[in-house]
């Protein structure tokens, strides 16, 4: 089950076709999905987070509370959207694009994928690539 949650005023466009995507890719992976539940939220609800639970006092775009086991997925996914906005314009593509990737990029996570190193960024990049191509097919 995927859960669309808001703390802020915006809302998905496609919450039905966005939540066959996510679970169509964690069967990609081999995994199963329990639950997932995303919080879409404003900068200081994230900074907030990140400095209570992670000691970082910084802006992010995600935290991810991965609560899975072996395969079976299971978390929470913060996103500030003003974050995603940001990002964006920085990167130069849509919003809807930054924040698919965004979405799919916690996802992969949870499947098992790291990206602190070159190597390990290079391969979520190209899985993240991968999965918003397919999300244009639906």
């Amino acid at each position: 089950m995927i859960n669309f949650n808001y703390e802020t005023d915006f809302k998905l466009n496609s919450e039905e076709k966005i939540s066959k995507w996510i679970v169509d890719t964690i069967s990609s992976e081999n995994y199963k999905l329990q639950e997932i539940n995303y919080i879409f939220c404003n900068d200081e609800y994230l900074h907030k987070l990140n400095v209570q639970f992670l000691n970082h006092d910084t802006l992010t775009d995600i935290i991810s509370f991965d609560e899975s086991v072996g395969k079976i997925i299971q978390g929470d996914i913060f996103i500030s959207v003003e974050r995603v906005a940001e990002n964006a314009k920085d990167f130069g593509v849509t919003f809807e694009n930054e924040l698919h990737r965004v979405m799919i990029h916690g996802i992969l996570h949870y499947c098992g994928y790291k990206d602190k190193t070159d190597k390990d960024a290079i391969l979520m990049r190209e899985k993240e690539n991968h999965y918003l191509s397919v999300l244009n097919t639906y």
